[in-house]
């Protein structure tokens, strides 16, 4: 079998197959490539306009076109484009970045990781990702950021531009897409000029539907499905030379019905039962077991402004926004069914009510020295609601037979985020060829987080109140000091080397609805500080045509902040209402997923092969090898022998006790493999009114041995195949595709076991199934897109 996959990839990639070049040519939208060009890239990393060969940064971008070419209509489909980047969403509702091994997810609560700009506004995955519809350019930067935007990340960011409304002509899009999996994506774009060269609108709108993971339930009868729709409408204004300002505005709802998928053979998990949990599961069967819904709903109000105004010597720029956003989410947190006939919703309540601003004076030009000033301020507030069951069960009986005490736990969760900075950035060109980047920002960092616990049960009076995080831990301030600098120097028109050192910081953060009466180092982490450096060749050749980068970089983490999933907890003996007040009794009350800090060390190296050797071909080649590990850090975990490391044999126990054990690790960060590649090309037929096309896109993800989660991930070898026919001036082009042409089912994420439902009497219920993520079907589709 794999001597068969590895020949189909080998004949699919020779014969040239493969779409635009990822790091090389954006096109314009109105034109086909031209004999000998390789169009320039121009991104905005550094806060201004620059070819991408010239920003001493590793980078990866994803033109407009391409994202229409391509298909990607999921932001999770743009790690396909940037070896070593991971974007999941394994419940339907909370959206992961990994980026060189250093992985975030919003639940953490802290701030990211890998974070999200939409038109330079820092906002949440949740709703940056939700539909891609409309876009200019997404750009993926690579080490820390923070010293040129608003917010510090450890592993970089990902910034969306809308496009803008053309002051001059009119003119947009129009695209629809049906595949043979039950989705379609119909989405378009018009910019009108109202007065021309001076007012212009661009509306925008998105409606798509899809069959997210592809799962059945065989106990709902019901198939995971989600609708999305989204509108933007943007108002560009430029009454003269030295300034414009651009209003935008966008709408978006989203409603999924994802199911939780399941492996494994299935069980009779209660005594003197025989109901089983659900049948046999394998892989490539995408079954789910939930007898309870799972919904997630994003509903999102966002409005930009922003301007520069051309002041002679100086440019004054301005963004800000509003961001308004409600999540709900309804799910059955027996997710494998491990109780038989028993129903355990969680209702979460996100709002996201989010105001931005920043204000930015930056030089125009000069010779030899260039410098911006600039301050930034974010508040974010609002309050979180989580209502769930929290029964104790007495043993693993028929729920039939009403051995379990029911209790609810309502949880309220105020959120008062403030961020406040100022920043300074100068650079010298001390000559033609040598150039020093340096800048820093200073923030004041207040967060002040409480949980306030609510329990009500028939068996007994409804205690007070509880506060899950002690008053000494509900506040925080920091003023941390972050920064970098960068030497460039140039060899020549072709030839560019760079060296870089970049300082972040995130800040410690309680976790949201943390269980009560555990230990503080679970309830909240400390701070987390990192220190990067980078060094990079960017290299162009046969006239351009082609381009070669590399870099390699090192980064040591001071308390790396990360979320460990699933971690037994003993929050120890009840009181007379029933509130956990005691010493740990040694019994497992349930599962949480913790933050915790630890030191790590992540090293590695990138390259991109990209461009146009011949005029009716474009390809990219873009590898990392990066390795991300703890440095022997003592980390929760479940550890149910008591050795010492990450296991699940047997029934759940603490080991050492404490309210959770901990396992020492030099594991990795994430479960990622160090090495990934992606390559992509198109090749074009024939030179008249009608042009043939053929693409495919590629991902190599090696297999990886997860010692957290005690499973060994097969590789994944990923090929989109794409063929069609392009009209004159490429006003119109009709596209077949195939999406996971050889139709790998692989497990993306698993649990480190099986999914169980703890009891007072140390039996657990046991479902017999791991709970998973897999890679989605093969899938056919059409794609007709129209431009004016």
């Amino acid at each position: 079998m794999r001597f068969r996959t590895q020949s189909v990839l080998f004949a699919a990639l020779s014969a040239g197959v493969s779409m635009v070049p990822m790091a090389a040519a954006a096109q314009s939208a109105s034109s086909p490539p031209t004999a000998g060009e390789l169009d320039e890239i121009v991104v905005t990393a550094t806060r201004e306009a620059r070819a991408l060969q010239d920003v001493p940064m590793s980078i990866n971008v994803v033109t407009g076109k391409q994202i229409e070419q391509l298909n990607l209509f999921d932001a999770k489909d743009i790690q396909r484009l940037a070896p070593s980047l991971e974007l999941t969403n394994s419940d339907g509702r909370s959206n992961a970045a990994t980026l060189r091994g250093i992985t975030f997810t919003p639940d953490q609560g802290t701030s990211p990781a890998v974070d999200i700009y939409l038109n330079d506004i820092p906002i949440d995955a949740q709703t940056a990702f939700t539909a891609i519809y409309d876009l200019e350019q997404i750009e993926v930067l690579r080490g820390p950021q923070g010293s040129l935007r608003g917010r510090t990340s450890p592993a970089g960011a990902i910034t969306f531009r809308t496009r803008r409304p053309d002051l001059d002509e009119v003119n947009g899009y129009a695209q629809a897409t049906a595949t043979d999996d039950a989705a379609y994506n119909v989405q378009g774009g018009v910019s009108i000029p109202l007065i021309p060269g001076q007012l212009a609108v661009r509306v925008a709108a998105l409606v798509d539907g899809n069959r997210l993971n592809q799962l059945y339930n065989v106990n709902r009868d019901e198939k995971s499905r989600s609708r999305t729709e989204s509108a933007r409408i943007s108002l560009s204004w430029q009454p003269g030379e030295t300034f414009n300002t651009t209003l935008t505005y966008q709408y978006l709802h989203a409603d999924n019905r994802q199911q939780q998928q399941v492996f494994g053979p299935g069980n009779a998990p209660a005594q003197f039962d025989p109901t089983l949990s659900g049948p046999p599961a394998d892989v490539d069967d995408y079954l789910s077991v939930a007898e309870g819904i799972r919904r997630y709903q994003n509903e999102s109000h966002f409005v930009n402004l922003a301007f520069d105004w051309d002041l002679g010597p100086a440019t004054l720029y301005f963004t800000g926004a509003h961001q308004y956003t409600v999540l709900k989410q309804m799910g059955d947190m027996d997710s494998a069914n491990q109780v038989p006939n028993y129903v355990n919703i969680q209702s979460v309540r996100t709002p996201y009510n989010v105001d931005t601003a920043e204000l930015r004076l930056a030089s125009n030009g000069n010779s030899f020295w260039n410098w911006s000033i600039g301050t930034f301020y974010s508040k974010q507030t609002g309050d979180v609601t989580v209502t769930q069951q929290s029964d104790q069960f007495f043993g693993n009986f028929p729920t039939s037979m009403g051995l379990f005490l029911p209790i609810t736990a309502n949880t309220l969760v105020p959120v008062n985020n403030r961020t406040w900075s100022i920043a300074a950035s100068s650079s010298f060109q001390f000559t033609d060829a040598l150039r020093l980047e340096v800048a820093a920002r200073y923030g004041n960092l207040k967060n002040i987080q409480k949980g306030i616990l609510n329990l009500s049960s028939p068996a007994f009076p409804s205690p007070p109140p509880t506060d899950l995080i002690p008053p000494e831990l509900a506040k925080t301030v920091n003023h941390p000091l972050t920064g970098g600098a960068t030497l460039t120097y140039e060899f020549s028109d072709d030839v560019t080397a760079y060296a870089a050192y970049g300082r972040s910081f995130r800040a410690g953060t309680a976790g949201v609805s943390v269980p009560a009466n555990i230990s503080n180092d679970l309830i909240k982490t400390g701070s987390e500080k990192s220190d990067a450096f980078e060094i990079g060749v960017k290299t162009a050749f046969l006239d351009r045509r082609l381009t070669f980068n590399i870099s390699a970089f090192y980064q040591k983490f001071d308390g790396y902040i990360a979320r460990f999933p699933g971690i037994n907890y003993d929050f120890g003996t009840r009181d007379a209402f029933g509130v956990p007040s005691g010493p740990p009794d040694g019994i497992v009350d349930g599962a949480f997923d913790f933050n915790y800090n630890g030191d790590a060390t992540v090293k590695g190296v990138e390259a991109t092969l990209a461009g146009r050797p011949v005029d009716a071909w474009d390809f990219s080649v873009s590898a990392s090898y990066i390795k991300a590990r703890y440095d022997d850090a003592l980390l929760p975990c479940n550890d149910f022998n008591g050795d010492g490391a990450p296991d699940s044999n047997g029934a759940p126990a603490i080991t050492g006790g404490g309210n959770i054990s901990y396992c020492a690790s030099d594991d990795r960060l994430a479960d990622t493999p160090d090495f990934s590649l992606t390559a992509n090309s198109e090749l074009r037929f024939g030179t008249g009114d009608l042009q043939p096309f053929v693409r495919a896109l590629f991902t190599y993800r090696p297999g990886v041995f997860s010692e957290r989660a005690a499973f060994d991930y097969q590789s994944r070898e990923l090929l989109n195949l794409y063929t069609g026919l392009r009209g004159p001036d490429a006003r119109w082009e009709v596209t077949v595709f195939a999406k996971n042409l050889l139709n790998q089912k692989r497990i993306t994420s698993i649990s480190q076991g099986n999914a169980l439902q703890p009891t007072l009497s140390g039996t657990p219920y046991d479902s017999g199934y791991r709970l998973i993520n897999a890679t989605n079907p093969r899938e056919f589709g059409v794609t007709t897109s129209f431009k004016f």
